[in-house]
């Protein structure tokens, strides 16, 4: 019985490696989607680490390498670092910036 479960274990794991195991409706592979998500932590971590840009109001989304960007802005000169820092990330292969540029009211 125990040889049967390993057996099928192990013939499950490999339809997954061999048809790419698709995350969300076909969208990307289980790969890929590890890939992004470790792009989009970098994107973050660099803006935390920039004096210029506020990573609690941007948020960084990623799939396939396209770095989508969204949230809010202080000016747009922080908008365009955002994007800036973004298109500096390894593995990058486009940067959408949807930033709204909101001065931060008084």
């Amino acid at each position: 019985m125990r040889n049967l479960f390993v057996a099928s274990s192990i013939a499950v794991a490999s339809l997954f490696a061999v048809t790419g195991c698709a995350v969300t409706d076909h969208q990307s592979s289980v790969g890929e989607y590890v890939d992004d998500a470790a792009i989009s932590t970098k994107v973050k971590a660099k803006f935390a680490e920039d004096k210029q840009v506020s990573a609690m109001r941007i948020q960084v989304e990623t799939l396939k390498g396209e770095v989508q960007l969204s949230g809010f802005a202080a000016s747009q000169a922080e908008k365009e670092r955002a994007g800036q820092i973004a298109r500096g990330v390894d593995h990058v292969t486009r940067v959408r910036n949807n930033i709204v540029v909101r001065p931060a009211s008084n």
